[in-house]
């Protein structure tokens, strides 16, 4: 009996790769030299794009990935330039070359998921978060931020690229917001987000909001918790319950400080 896979007919599969190179000194004819490279080993370009000041990336397709070690030899013979990355590409490498900007990460062996975006990237953050809620299935996504740097307008817009419907359980976007019960339609986890104020859930409630959060907690669906220092404070759900962290800021500069927050009282403006 004959198998009608690829492998199976000797045909083998298109794949994408990520290639991404500093650039020390940016001569004439750089561009050209890695573009005819690429040409000879027949790989296809699909994406080229500068990534912040020196560095440039590029999304490529081969059916053969025996080329690839060939590259990566061959680019360490082309002057000027030194190779970062070359790897099937991530979620963060696609939106490098759609942006032109890394996504920074704290890289440290404690915290590897981190990420950290400034108030000037909503743009990259949106595409970013929307990616993420586009998953199925149980994940916890932590934002944090001081005042009005944007924070629930990003998860409101990642929910609209997701094309999810977003439910506020607690809230200060327009008026403060703390629910007590969902709608039966809410409860329909397939197509929706759920946002909680870690603030809001946490001090400025009672225990038939506390008991509805748990509930929350316990589903099968994206939660995007704001404020999340003060929900692990104040609640029974611990960093091992968070998937990623989000920090925003109004600068890179700028301190993410809750010092003024105490149990059960907060004089920080969180609208």
């Amino acid at each position: 009996m004959k198998s009608d896979s690829g492998k199976e007919k000797g045909l083998n599969v298109l794949e994408d790769w990520y290639l991404e190179y500093h650039i020390h000194k940016n001569r004439p004819g750089l561009l050209g030299d890695v573009a005819s490279l690429l040409g000879m080993l027949s790989i296809n370009i699909l994406t080229v794009s500068g990534v912040e000041d020196k560095n440039r990336g590029f999304l490529l397709q081969t059916d053969d990935r025996q080329k690839i070690p060939a590259l990566r030899s061959m680019l360490r013979k082309v002057e000027n330039i030194t190779v970062t990355a070359l790897r099937q590409p991530t979620l963060i490498d696609r939106l490098a070359l759609r942006h032109g900007v890394f996504i920074q990460r704290e890289c440290s062996e404690e915290n590897t998921k981190t990420y950290k975006f400034t108030r000037d990237q909503l743009g990259i953050l949106v595409d970013f978060l929307g990616e993420l809620l586009k998953k199925e299935g149980n994940q916890v996504i932590g934002i944090r931020g001081m005042p009005r740097v944007g924070k629930t307008e990003s998860v409101v817009a990642a929910s609209v690229y997701a094309n999810k419907r977003w439910s506020f359980v607690s809230s200060t976007l327009l008026r403060q917001t703390i629910r007590y019960r969902l709608e039966e339609d809410e409860m329909a986890t397939e197509n929706m987000v759920y946002i909680i104020d870690g603030i809001v859930s946490t001090l400025r409630s009672n225990e038939q909001h506390h008991s509805l959060v748990r509930e929350i907690m316990r589903l099968d669906a994206p939660k995007v918790i704001e404020h999340p220092d003060i929900f692990v404070r104040e609640t029974e759900f611990g960093w091992e319950h968070f998937d990623r962290i989000i920090e925003l800021r109004h600068n890179p500069d700028e301190e993410i400080s809750y010092q003024m927050i105490t149990t059960g009282f907060s004089s920080f403006d969180i609208s």
